[in-house]
């Protein structure tokens, strides 16, 4: 098992999510909890169709973390 980071984004009007370290996997709803799941279950969909496509499979490096500033 691995663990890839995704990375949520709030737009204007929505939400979007995306793999940095696997590139075409995105997801986007109206809401982050409408978004979390459809990227939750595109990331196996994903890697199961680079596999059958010949692809490498990327490896995940991207680490992500929250840092705190004064407002």
């Amino acid at each position: 098992m691995t663990e890839h980071t995704v990375i949520l984004e709030q737009g204007p009007k929505n939400w979007s999510a995306y793999f940095p370290d696997v590139p075409g996997c995105v997801a986007a709803a109206v809401t982050r909890e409408e978004t979390e799941a459809p990227i939750r279950e595109a990331l196996p969909l994903h890697l199961d169709d680079m596999r059958e496509h010949g692809e490498p499979i990327p490896l995940p490096t991207t680490k992500a973390t929250l840092v705190a500033v004064p407002a």
